[in-house]
């Protein structure tokens, strides 16, 4: 039966470190006496280097020095050397200086002889091994241990690539391509905006200037394609790159950004072509997410809206902090499914446990959390598209009100600890059903905290780029269509975050809690959706005019030109975070009369009258306008 490949490497290894053991011992002799002590040494030589040879090569077999695939070498492996060598020198030197020295009469040797053995046999076992590492990574032409031939010769397939970013992303890029020829991509440079890394070797390949020289090198060494490694830079410099890489025509791809890679790693198997999120990207803002989400630990944790695209977001992140259990609410069977499947290959250890519910069943609710007994709910659940929940007002109230009212009772009941409401800027000084019933619920989270001193807030931000209700969807579809691109109007213009960067603020937000606040996420500068769509246009190739139009349709029921983050009688106050702020002086209702409120409301969805609850809705929050 043939050995497989790794091992048959290894019995070589063996042969060849029994004449370089012993060839260590004898050179530390001729380094150590001169040409007169030589002549009185010769028999103890023999003896010395015959018993490292035998004695040291079972030190290196305990060692897992001949069951280790070279070619991945690391720190780890070479420190294993290091104490294998010195343990098998060891043993030598006590075989030597006791039973060697009774059996051939022999004088004891100079001390200094088994420390030069010792640094010479690490010399020379770890060269070896060394240069096989090296011989894999740079595909240098070698003959491998059955007898094939590997020659360094470029395949079709194989593709010439600049790395952009000289950092650790974009080293860990160059290794990754180095170490994996299967991946056929070859790196011929790397390039960084600071000019003081010019000329840096990273694993053995030049840094060959900024993004400007992109086009210069894509020329003259013929790049096929140029990856983008910058998952801390902004969408400002993402966007400069992509425009250069455009003007030259070369192939581009990017990894994503540090708000994705939520365990800090990246490969190059993430690699994909460069999304909206990648050009809309802030700069990033360091959590301290060992400390701050401690929170999560060992506790069972509910998120509703599971399914949804931030909740299933919150569930990935809340996983990776190891709670005891997490629980999934939701109301659509396949989008539950599909998380939970998610999560159950990314974390068997975790024990995930999904409900298909309604948050409005009380019933319902009390048996979920009296068997499971959470100390954390993040409430994702809502209904949120604004044209369609004009058109549904009692449906919207129902769901986004009374549902949010409902498990805020059952949350309490159960003590609850933490409870984070996921809120809208939509929610300010509302034009809108949608952005009204968030408002309520709000105030609803508030009197709860209030009542009973727990640590129940709300999180508002605005839209995030990638979920299924975002207009970017729909300007995706209507490309592939050939359009035209519909905009509402040319000066309309939004908030926009990406999804994991959104819930790492939030569940960043949900520890500061400790009740009765509205955290608001800083959002940075609204975007023009008319600019949104140009850009996605952009992205896919086409032209603006010749390839593809964009028409404008006005603004449809229950939306305005620009949205805001506070309302005109709330102050906002930093926190510890930068990127967190508090809205506060907002909530002008007793509990007695917000309970009052709630119940004449739910007796008006029972009617279905929308005319009677949209005034219902102005009179409980005196600033929406419909």
């Amino acid at each position: 039966m043939t050995k497989p490949l790794s091992l048959i490497r290894n019995r070589y290894l063996l042969i060849l470190d029994l004449p370089l053991l012993g060839l260590a011992a004898i050179a530390s002799f001729y380094l150590r006496l001169d040409g007169d002590g030589m002549q009185q040494h010769f028999q103890i030589m023999g003896v010395y280097a015959l018993s490292a040879m035998i004695l040291k090569l079972p030190i290196f077999y305990a060692f897992g020095l001949y069951r280790r695939f070279w070619r991945y070498a690391g720190v780890k492996d070479l420190l294993s050397i290091a104490f294998a060598t010195l343990s098998g020198t060891a043993l030598v030197t006590l075989w030597v200086y006791s039973v060697a020295s009774l059996i051939f009469g022999f004088q004891a040797i100079p001390r200094s002889i088994p420390i030069i053995d010792w640094m010479l046999s690490m010399m020379f076992i770890g060269g070896m091994r060394l240069s096989i590492k090296v011989m894999a990574r740079e595909r240098i032409p070698w003959v491998d241990w059955n007898g094939k031939s590997h020659l360094n010769a470029k395949t079709d397939q194989e593709q010439r690539v600049l790395v952009m970013g000289a950092g650790d992303a974009g080293a860990l890029m160059v290794r990754e391509m180095q170490e994996n020829p299967g991946l056929c991509k070859t790196p011929v440079g790397l390039l960084d905006d600071n000019e003081s890394k010019k000329g840096l070797m990273i694993h053995g390949i030049p840094v060959r200037g900024t993004r400007e020289d992109i086009p210069a090198l894509v020329k003259n060494m013929q790049v096929d394609q140029v990856l983008i490694a910058m998952p801390t830079a902004s969408g400002q410099a993402i966007r400069g790159v992509v425009e250069i890489c455009r003007q030259v025509g070369v192939e581009f791809k990017t990894i994503p950004g540090i708000y994705e890679l939520i365990d800090g790693s990246v490969s190059i198997t993430q690699a994909r072509e460069v999304g909206l999120e990648d050009l809309l990207r802030r700069a990033p803002v360091t959590i301290d997410k060992p400390g701050s989400l401690d929170y999560l630990n060992d506790n069972v944790v509910l998120v509703t809206g599971a399914g949804g695209s931030i909740g299933s977001e919150l569930c990935r992140q809340i996983a990776s902090c190891h709670p005891e259990k997490l629980l999934l609410l939701g109301h659509g069977e396949n989008s539950i499914y599909h998380i939970q499947r998610e999560l159950v290959e990314a974390y068997p250890a975790l024990d995930v446990i999904s409900f298909i519910a309604d948050i409005r069943d009380r019933e319902r609710l009390d048996v979920l959390f009296a068997r499971y007994q959470p100390q954390v709910v993040f409430h994702a659940a809502a209904h949120k598209h604004v044209p369609l929940m004009e058109q549904n007002v009692a449906e919207a109230v129902a769901n986004n009100v009374t549902g949010t009212h409902t498990l805020l009772q059952t949350s309490v009941a159960h003590d609850v600890s933490k409870f984070v409401l996921i809120s809208t800027d939509k929610a300010v000084n509302p034009v809108n059903v949608m952005g009204c019933t968030k408002r309520l619920a709000e105030l609803c989270v508030q009197d709860a905290a209030k009542r009973t001193g727990l640590s129940y807030a709300a999180v508002r931000f605005g839209n995030v780029l990638g979920s299924r209700g975002s207009v970017v969807p729909l300007f995706q579809a209507q490309i592939a269509e050939g359009g035209p691109v519909t905009v509402t109007h040319p000066e309309m213009e939004r908030y926009f975050m990406t999804i994991p960067e959104a819930v790492q603020l939030v569940l960043q937000a949900g520890a500061m809690g400790k009740g009765k606040e509205i955290f608001v996420l800083d959002m940075g500068k609204q975007v023009r959706i008319a600019e949104l769509a140009r850009e996605l246009i952009r992205l896919s190739g086409l032209k603006i005019g010749d390839d593809i139009e964009i028409e404008y349709t006005g603004i449809r029921p229950g939306e305005k030109l620009s949205e805001e983050l506070f309302g005109e009688h709330e102050n906002p106050h930093p926190t510890e975070h930068e990127k967190i702020l508090v809205a506060q002086g907002n909530n002008q209702w007793s509990s007695q009369e917000l309970s009052d409120h709630l119940e004449e409301l739910r007796e008006l969805v029972s009617a279905g009258s929308p005319s009677s609850i949209q005034h219902k809705l102005q009179e409980i929050i005196p600033t929406y306008r419909f």
